[in-house]
């Protein structure tokens, strides 16, 4: 499965930092940047096995 790269918007980008208040909020134990990583590898392990398993989560197979 190939996915092109896709530009962020920029609004979806000011959003995300509208609370950016120090370099912890991003980068620190519960920054954005950790928050963003495990959505985005949750995302990417449930396409995963939905097209191992032939059907998405909750889904009759």
């Amino acid at each position: 499965m190939t996915v092109g790269k896709k530009a962020v918007p920029k609004e979806l980008l000011d959003s995300l930092l509208a609370d950016y208040r120090k370099p912890e909020d991003l980068i620190g134990e519960n920054g954005l940047l950790k928050q963003l990583t495990k959505l985005l590898v949750e995302k990417a392990l449930e396409a995963e096995m939905a097209d191992h398993l032939g059907h998405g989560k909750n889904e009759a197979g």
